[in-house]
C-alpha cells in the first residue's frame, strides 16, 4: 500500500499500529524500504499531509522515529522534546494532529538510557528550564533503574494525553512504548 497515494487514508488505529510494528521489524532486520523518491514524495505532499500516527518521543539524537519505524515524509506527525514530556504546547500539537490531520493513533515512545530521565532520577540542582523537564518526569521516579522509570514516564504521559477532552471526544487511541537504543526494538507497553 502506498501511503502517499491521495486515495489511501488510514483511519483505523489498529492498522496504523500495524504499519509502525512492520516498520520497526524492517529497521531491526536492516531491510529499510527505499526512500530515494523524495522528489516525488515532496510533490505528493504539497497539497497537505495525512499522517497515520502521532509520535511523541525524546529529542535525543539517537532516537529518530522516522527511521526506527521505517516511515517516509508525511507518514507520521512527530513531536520531540527531552524526556518525551507533555505540556500545553505538546497537547495542542497532538490535538491538532488528531483533529485536523485525522491521525487515529498517538504513541508516546520513551527510550533506554534517557538523559532527561537520568537527571530526574539523580535529583539535585538543575538549571531552571531543565528542572521544568525533570519535574514532569519525577512523578514516575520511585527507586527503579532508569530504564524502568523511562517506561513508567511513557505510560504516565500516554495517560495524560488519553485524559485530554479532545482526544477522548475523537476516540483517538493512545499507547506507550519504549525504544531500546542498543537493539533498535520498540516494545509496546
Amino acid at each position: 500500500m502506498n501511503l502517499h497515494d491521495p486515495s489511501v487514508k488510514i483511519t483505523d488505529a489498529e492498522q496504523a499500529l500495524q504499519f509502525l510494528k512492520e516498520g520497526n521489524a524492517r529497521f531491526m532486520k536492516g531491510e529499510l524500504s527505499a526512500k530515494d523518491n523524495y522528489e516525488e514524495i515532496r510533490g505528493a505532499l504539497t497539497g497537505g499531509q495525512k499522517p497515520f500516527a502521532i509520535i511523541l518521543c525524546c529529542a535525543d539524537s539517537r532516537v529518530a522515529p522516522e527511521i526506527y519505524f521505517d516511515q517516509k515524509l508525511g507518514d507520521i506527525f512527530v513531536i520531540r522534546n527531552a524526556g518525551n514530556v507533555v505540556d500545553e504546547v505538546v497537547l495542542g500539537s497532538i490535538e491538532y494532529g488528531a483533529e485536523h490531520l485525522g491521525s487515529p493513533l498517538v504513541v508516546v515512545v520513551g527510550h533506554t538510557s534517557c538523559g532527561a530521565v537520568t537527571a530526574a532520577c539523580e535529583g539535585g540542582e538543575l538549571p531552571p528550564n531543565i528542572e521544568a523537564i525533570a519535574a514532569k518526569i519525577k512523578p514516575s521516579v520511585g527507586g527503579e533503574a532508569v530504564n524502568e522509570v523511562a517506561k513508567k514516564n511513557a505510560r504516565a504521559m500516554a495517560a495524560q494525553i488519553s485524559a485530554d477532552e479532545i482526544i477522548k471526544h475523537l476516540g483517538t487511541k493512545v499507547m506507550a512504548a519504549i525504544y531500546d537504543i542498543g537493539t533498535g526494538e520498540v516494545s509496546w507497553l
